[in-house]
């Protein structure tokens, strides 16, 4: 007999719909010397440490680092599980062939070994299944090309590598500064710091941003503009500091004649877009629909669980050779509901350049496309992701956009003036987004603008002026930019070419970006604001306690996973790579026991960011004698604040400390405002030791300044 495993029940429908086997079983679909059954996601997971110790439930710190010699495995506990496995175990020991068809990736993987192994199966022969879609044909195909099982070995030796060295650092990272950080001041509760080798970078980078919005000043400047024929043009000699350079300019042309001195214009064609990956695809929706990643993911699962999308969860915005057949006919079926989009196409001859077909760049799966396949009934986000998604496809094949750009050089009195203008001459792909009405420049001069016809030499009144400005903070992570970093290691990157290349070193993988975003807001580190994702207070807590940059490195994170995925290709040993997490993790907890505090740096002001300096009984602002009023004493109703607490905690322009509050576990916190609150600590983020009684936070009186 031959045993087919899923991942969803949905998808074992789908296959024995297609492979014709009808008689339904508990737990599993039988018929033509087949089984097929499923999992519910992850069935299976690894041992907590108590269960190799008991000794190890008790969080100490001289326990630590706990490294099992050899990581075992249990099932997940959930209802209904336990039976599932069952019927999964039983089948697999009567199977001759077990076949893996749980999604075509490296958790998929990981999800059908370790259900192998905690069964006693993985000596039985197992071949692989690899879907990109779940349409019949793609379902049918994908049987006539079954793997060796074996084949992915190095897959699932990445996704054990990453299961593991997730649970190595976590765990230890976790319970090392739960803690030695997390005690209140009387009773057993704690808060739970939670630390993860791939959310802590993450949260590091929101705190980084934060900080230098926080940390920006803003500076006035003045710029000298004028306008000819209702055309903004702006002085090529750049902005001012002081209001009386540009006055004096302002004096020069005042009342003078306007001179076009050059005109000057080149074409410039513009790519279609590429096909989109998950990250790209979730950054875009987030950008025009405001859509969170986690959201979109689910939404386009959905669509692909449907037959109406390709595999979601791929890096790659690029299709393989042999789909170019499959294109004509998905755009045949597309023409039910995209014909007039469709018709400019000739489906006979379709482009398919290397930006659209590129074998050497497609990896596990190739772009996500639609598979033709018309939705019927589907909800208010997938239809959103499912058109964002064929308007790409679509585009993908379009003619270049070429725009003419011209430029306009004019002089008054030789003061130098430059004005720009873009004129659509073929739109090609342009004509599938309509585009946003863009606002216009404060100082007039939009690039966009429309050009009348100029003469050199002409000349003529203009109306010449200043403008006074003030330059903008860095611009707080959206999830479209976050996600954007998160895809190129911590760096802002625009560039498609360079995102490209800084793929292999990114911060988790396409499909757990979401995951990640979404595990911190769940544990009350970031919160949305509207577009806008920003650290909480308690977020900047937990990056203010890590003193070990590594842990907050999103560098180091990168470099990790781009050896995970090595590993998939041959190209390095799992053990080195588990070695590595090994001695990673005795460091940082041998390093973060040792750290000495440094007393060459306390901390940035929370009022006006100059440098905090030590005084005989409090810590004050340097920029006092500039007037500033920051003081900090260190005892704050008879609670005594030692040097360490004041110097991780003014390092974040937060105040946090261990206190009991009219006996209510919280934590006291100074806000960049210089004043002394308290706020509840979530539930979620607490071991209880008796009846949660938190109330809402309380406003304190300002610190003495």
């Amino acid at each position: 007999m031959k045993v087919v495993i899923t991942e969803k029940p949905s998808v074992a429908r789908d296959i024995a719909s297609v492979l014709k086997i009808t008689e339904k079983k508990k737990g599993y679909i039988e018929g033509r010397g087949c089984a097929i059954t499923w999992a519910f996601g992850h069935l299976v997971t690894l041992l907590e440490p108590g269960e190799y110790d008991p000794e190890l439930r008790k969080w100490r710190l001289d326990s630590l680092p706990f490294i099992p010699d050899e990581f075992k495995l249990k099932l997940i506990e959930n209802s209904g599980v336990a039976e599932q496995f069952e019927t999964i175990k039983k089948l697999c020991k009567e199977a001759e062939e077990i076949v893996c068809a749980t999604d075509a990736g490296r958790e998929g993987e990981l999800i059908f070994r370790y259900i192998l192994s905690l069964s006693g199966c993985e000596d039985k022969p197992i071949r692989r299944l690899w879907l990109s879609s779940l349409t019949p044909d793609a379902i049918k195909e994908a049987f006539k090309d079954l793997k060796d099982g074996h084949e992915y070995d190095p897959l699932y030796a990445a996704a054990k590598c990453r299961s593991e060295s997730d649970w190595i650092v976590g765990l230890n990272a976790t319970r090392y500064f739960t803690v030695r950080h997390g005690r209140l001041a009387s009773g057993d509760d704690r808060v739970l710091w939670s630390i993860g080798r791939v959310q802590t970078p993450v949260l590091a980078m929101i705190v980084q941003r934060d900080d230098e919005i926080y940390k920006f000043r803003s500076k006035p400047f003045w710029e000298l503009t004028t306008k000819y024929r209702d055309v903004g043009f702006k002085y090529t000699g750049g902005r001012f500091e002081k209001p009386e350079k540009a006055q004096e300019l302002l004096d020069t042309i005042t009342d003078q004649p306007f001179t076009i001195s050059a005109i000057t214009g080149k074409q410039k064609k513009e790519q279609p877009p590429q096909l989109f990956d998950l990250t790209t695809l979730q950054r875009e929706i987030n950008k025009i629909h405001s859509l969170s990643a986690a959201d979109t993911l689910a939404a386009t699962q959905s669509l692909y669980e449907s037959k109406l999308v390709t595999y979601p969860r791929t890096d790659s915005r690029y299709l393989s050779a042999d789909m170019k057949p499959r294109i004509p006919k998905i755009f045949e079926q597309l023409k039910a509901i995209r014909a007039e989009q469709i018709e400019p196409l000739e489906l006979s001859k379709l482009p398919f350049t290397k930006r659209i077909v590129d074998d050497k760049k497609v990896t596990d799966h190739h772009a996500i496309i639609p598979t033709g396949i018309i939705p019927r009934s589907i909800s208010a986000n997938e239809q959103m992701v499912y058109d964002v998604i064929t308007t790409q496809f679509v585009a993908a094949f379009y003619p270049f956009c070429i725009k003419k750009i011209t430029t306009v050089d004019g002089e008054s009195n030789e003061v130098k003036f430059q004005a720009k203008g873009t004129q659509v001459i073929e739109p090609g792909w342009s004509v599938l987004f309509p585009k946003k009405k863009r606002k216009k420049a404060e100082d007039g001069t939009d690039e966009d603008q429309t050009l009348p016809t100029f003469e050199k030499g002409e000349s003529g009144p203009h109306e010449p002026a200043t403008r006074e400005g003030k330059t903008k903070p860095p611009k707080a992570f959206t999830e479209n930019s976050l996600l954007g970093a998160m895809e190129a290691a911590g760096k802002w990157v625009d560039d498609d070419t360079l995102r490209e290349a800084l793929k292999e070193r990114g911060i988790g993988t396409p499909a757990t970006r979401a995951a990640i975003i979404e595990t911190l807001l769940r544990r009350n580190y970031i919160c949305r604001e509207k577009k806008q994702v920003r650290a909480t207070d308690m977020g900047r807590c937990l990056i203010a306690l890590i003193q070990d940059p590594l842990l907050k490195s999103p560098e180091m994170t990168g470099e990790w996973e781009e050896k995970l995925k090595q590993i998939e290709r041959r190209e390095a040993e799992a053990s080195d790579f588990m070695d590595g997490i090994f001695s990673y993790t005795r460091g940082l907890i041998e390093s973060s026991t040792s750290a000495k505090l440094d007393t060459d740096r306390w901390g940035d002001c929370p009022l006006c960011g100059k440098e905090i300096v030590k005084g005989k009984h409090a810590y004050g602002c340097s920029g006092w004698k500039d007037g500033c009023p920051f003081v900090l004493e260190t005892n704050y109703k008879g609670l005594l604040l030692t040097p360490n607490q004041v110097q991780v905690l003014l390092q974040m322009h937060l105040l946090p400390y261990p206190v009991h509050i009219e006996e209510q576990p919280r934590l006291l916190l100074l806000s960049k405002q210089g004043f002394v609150m308290d706020i509840d600590l979530p539930a979620a983020d607490r071991q209880k030791s008796g009846k949660d009684n938190a109330r809402p936070a309380k406003t304190r009186k300002p610190i003495k300044t």
